[in-house]
């Protein structure tokens, strides 16, 4: 058989879920990738402007990265993990808590660099193999570390796509119609400036989202709960960023009432959000426990769960993640933070972003469809409109924009509660030139997009 684009979309049909989506008309069939570009079966190339929905952190098929994957496949590709009660490493100098069935080399030496650069310290660090189950292993902490049950978390908010995920998710279109959800989670006012759920403007309202989390609490809980669990930029949601004070404000009335602060850096960790490792360093403030994925690995599955020492003491209930820790996965992330480190990506994730900005700031003033330019790095959006004045949401624009980038040769991402986002978060190893190419084919496709 011939594996055309054609004879893969229509045998997805016939053989997997409905629900395994695929962006544009006809889905793009990927087969090979390398750096900044993506090559379709017909052998057409594409920038990729997306990365993988931030996953790809330095670049398709980084050498280095692919290099220390295929040693260590050569070297041990598995073996048992079972988190359990009592650690079997402990680090001199950093305090380290892994526990397996058997110890290997690069489990230790990950937690290790992590801990080094860890946004709250001494902390133990916990594997998996997605953003789901970092966030699942965060929260069963949070409730065994304060006693408690309640969970506050964001509306717009998305946390994967297990049953905790689903029960706090703020997204509508991923909340199935029929499901069990978890009890006593509680959805809070998001940070979301431009839908101000109410009705107020910054910085003249004081940030009042941040002080609802009082009332809330005090009228919707018992008073006290585990934790209050949110993404430092709402990915999904559409990289809604929250004031520069809002985490400030939140967390002494978190802390007021005996709960931990779980910071989500599933999308915005490993210097996405520029010039820092860690989003909420962007924001003055630590997290209690931290979770993360994604670009950890550049590709490779891996969940992280970072919590501070005295929280992952609290870590004795038996736990077994039979892929968790994975050699593999271990190998490509020390790697991939290596890469970080040595060309200096994180600095070139803040210059960049800068670039990418400005020009999405400058479509803002030609194109009345663009309601709002927001994000932090290499993480921005464009939310569209049918009308500033009343900020309709236009999700049939954006899935036209969508088309017109991919005629183009332009990868990007679409997302948003009303799936009215462009979503754009290249690679961390972009460059200006291609910036600026980038920039050039969105004009063109925000030109036939938006035409009336």
């Amino acid at each position: 058989m011939e594996w055309t684009a054609e004879t893969v979309r229509r045998k997805q049909k016939e053989l997997l879920f409905p629900n395994v989506s695929t962006y544009y008309q006809d889905a793009l069939v990927v087969d090979s990738a390398k750096g900044m570009f993506v090559r379709d079966v017909d052998g057409r190339e594409y920038l990729d402007f997306f990365a993988g929905i931030l996953t790809v952190s330095v670049g398709h098929c980084h050498p280095r990265v692919t290099q220390a994957a295929i040693e260590q496949q050569k070297k041990l590709v598995h073996v048992s993990t079972l988190y359990s009660t009592v650690p079997q490493v402990q680090l001199a100098k950093k305090l380290v808590h892994v526990s397996t069935l058997y110890s290997t080399v690069p489990q230790v030496q990950l937690a290790e660099k992590l801990v080094q650069i860890g946004p709250m310290k001494p902390a133990k660090a916990f594997f998996s193999n997605s953003g789901t189950e970092a966030n699942d292993t965060a929260v069963t902490l949070a409730k065994e570390a304060t006693g408690r049950t309640e969970l506050v978390v964001l509306r717009h908010n998305y946390g994967g796509r297990g049953t905790l995920a689903l029960s706090t998710m703020g997204v509508k279109q991923y909340r199935p119609r029929v499901q069990s959800e978890i009890s006593g989670i509680r959805f809070a006012h998001a940070p979301y400036c431009y839908r101000c759920d109410l009705d107020l403007k910054y910085p003249d309202c004081g940030v009042a989202c941040a002080k609802d989390l009082k009332p809330l609490i005090e009228t919707t809980t018992h008073g006290e709960i585990a934790a209050f669990m949110a993404e430092t930029i709402m990915g999904v949601g559409g990289f809604i960023v929250p004031p520069k004070e809002y985490f400030q404000i939140a967390l002494p009335i978190v802390k007021a009432a005996g709960g931990l602060f779980i910071a989500d850096e599933v999308q915005t960790a490993w210097g996405r959000t520029g010039g820092k490792w860690w989003g909420i360093e962007q924001f003055g403030v630590e997290p209690d426990i931290l979770t993360s994925a994604k670009g950890m690995a550049n590709g490779q599955p891996i969940g992280l769960t970072l919590a501070r020492s005295e929280i992952a003491e609290h870590a004795r209930f038996a736990q077994i993640s039979t892929f968790g820790g994975s050699p593999v996965s271990m190998a490509a992330s020390l790697a991939t933070i290596g890469v970080i480190e040595e060309e200096k990506l994180l600095f070139n994730s803040q210059m960049m972003g800068q670039a990418l900005r400005e020009g999405l700031e400058g479509f803002k003033e030609r194109f009345p469809g663009i309601g709002d330019v927001r994000g932090m790095g290499l993480m921005q959006a464009i939310e569209l409109v049918k009308d500033r004045g009343t900020k309709e949401p236009d999700p049939q624009a954006a899935s036209r924009l969508l088309e017109a980038t991919r005629n183009r040769g332009l990868l990007v991402g679409k997302g948003g509660t009303y799936g009215n986002a462009l979503r754009i978060a290249p690679p961390m190893v972009v460059t200006r030139g291609q910036v600026d190419d980038a920039l050039r084919i969105l004009g063109e496709a925000l030109a036939e997009a938006l035409r009336r």
